[in-house]
C-alpha cells in the first residue's frame, strides 16, 4: 500500500463527500486518544481546515487517558469540549436493575450491558453536539475491528461518514504516522476502553494477525484462524442490513460456522 496516496484519497473522499452532504458542515469526531480517532481527526482537519472539526471527549467518570485526546486535539489545533455521562449512565442502569424481569424476579445487567451502553450514550451525545453545531458525525470504524465484529451496534458503529471503515490497523498505522499527530498516538495500544484489556489481550491474537487473515485468509496459524473465523461468525449479524430480504435465515450462520 501507497500509505501517501491512500492518506489523499480519504483527504479527497471526506472534501467530496461534505461538498454533496453537508456543504458548510463541522466534522464531529468522538476523540478517545486512541489511533482511529486521532486519524480521522488529522484527516478532517486537513480536508475541511481545523475550523470546521469539532472533537467531543466523553469519559464515563474517570478515564485515565483522557490527557491523551486533549494533547490530540491541540496538536490539531482544533476545537474540543468534554461530556461526562456517568451519570446518565449510573441512572440507566439504576433505572433498568428497577425494573421486574418476572413478578418476582427484578433485571439484573449483564457485562454486555454494562458494556455496550457508553459506547451507545456516547453516540447520542455526538448526535446531540452535531445538530447543534450544524455537524456530521464520524464513524472511527476501522476494517480489522468491523471483520470480527469489534464494535457495538448503534454505538460506535455508526456515523454519517466513515472515511477509515476499509482500512486495515496495519494499513492505519502507515497513514497515520504521516499526519500530524503525536507519534505515540498512532502507536498506542488498542483498547475498547470498556473491559479493562488491550484489543488483543482481549481476542487472543495480534492485529497483525488478524490483517494478515483478511488480506491472505490466514494469520500463519491454524489456531489464530479458528479464533477469528468463531468472532467472524458470531458477529455476522452485525454486518447484514437489518430488513428482510437482507437478513439471513434462521440457522444459517449456523451452517456457516459448521462448515
Amino acid at each position: 500500500m501507497n500509505a501517501k496516496r491512500e492518506k489523499n484519497r480519504i483527504v479527497e473522499w471526506i472534501r467530496q463527500w461534505f461538498e454533496k452532504n453537508g456543504d458548510g458542515c463541522t466534522a464531529v469526531i468522538g476523540i478517545s486518544g486512541g489511533k482511529d480517532s486521532s486519524i480521522v481527526a488529522a484527516l478532517c482537519a486537513e480536508a475541511l481546515g481545523r475550523e470546521r472539526v469539532y472533537g467531543v471527549l466523553i469519559p464515563n467518570g474517570q478515564q485515565s487517558d483522557i490527557s491523551d485526546s486533549i494533547e490530540l486535539c491541540e496538536a490539531l489545533g482544533i476545537r474540543y469540549g468534554i461530556v461526562n455521562i456517568a451519570d446518565a449512565f449510573t441512572s440507566i442502569i439504576s433505572q433498568v436493575s428497577s425494573l421486574q424481569k418476572t413478578p418476582d424476579e427484578l433485571i439484573t445487567p449483564t457485562s454486555q450491558t454494562t458494556m455496550n451502553l457508553p459506547p451507545r450514550l456516547r453516540m447520542s451525545v455526538l448526535y446531540a453536539v452535531s445538530q447543534s453545531i450544524n455537524g456530521r458525525v464520524a464513524n472511527t470504524c476501522n476494517l480489522s475491528e468491523g471483520m470480527i465484529g469489534w464494535e457495538t451496534l448503534w454505538g460506535d458503529a455508526v456515523g454519517d461518514f466513515a472515511p477509515i471503515a476499509n482500512y486495515t490497523v496495519s494499513e492505519l498505522l502507515k497513514i497515520g504516522l504521516l499526519l500530524p499527530i503525536p507519534e505515540h498516538l498512532v502507536t498506542k495500544k488498542p483498547s475498547d476502553g470498556l473491559c479493562g484489556k488491550t484489543d488483543e489481550d482481549a481476542f487472543g491474537f495480534t492485529y497483525e494477525q488478524l490483517d494478515r487473515w483478511i488480506c491472505e485468509d490466514t494469520s500463519g496459524d491454524p489456531a489464530v484462524d479458528k479464533k477469528i473465523l468463531a468472532m467472524f461468525y458470531k458477529t455476522t449479524f452485525k454486518r447484514y442490513c437489518i430488513d428482510i430480504d437482507s437478513c439471513p435465515g434462521p440457522g444459517s450462520v449456523d451452517a456457516l460456522f459448521e462448515s
